[in-house]
């Protein structure tokens, strides 16, 4: 069995420190946010039902066609706009936003400030 590697521990720890800030309520829901190498997912989560309201990766259609690489922070941001806009469609405008434990810098500031630049708040 594998090891994880020491940065990952300490990204999970303070996922949890995170975690028992913020919690998703129907009202405002969670939008947690996961990176990789090689590509950046976001899911909206409603945590009083333990239900993924929406998800989405780089690996999307309509995200992959815009760029080439889905582990870069154009990739990132174009799935903020992507994401926005989905997420608006279905009556989500106002979310908690959950980092994941990662630093906001790079491909989740990226992210952020595209999704807040495409109508939401959080």
């Amino acid at each position: 069995m594998a090891q994880k590697n020491e940065r990952e521990i300490k990204r999970l720890n303070r996922h949890r420190r995170i975690r028992k800030k913020i919690v998703g309520t129907p009202a405002r829901p969670r939008l947690c946010i996961h990176r990789s190498l090689k590509n950046f997912s976001a899911q909206v989560v409603d945590d009083t039902t333990g239900k993924v309201l929406l998800g989405m990766t780089t690996l999307a259609k309509d995200v992959k066609g815009k760029v080439k690489n889905g582990g870069n922070v154009q990739a990132a941001s174009a799935l903020g706009e992507a994401f926005a806009k989905k997420s608006i469609d279905q009556g989500i405008k106002q979310v908690s936003f959950d980092r994941g434990g990662y630093l906001y810098h790079g491909r989740v500031k990226a992210f952020a400030e595209a999704a807040r630049n495409s109508g939401m708040e959080f």
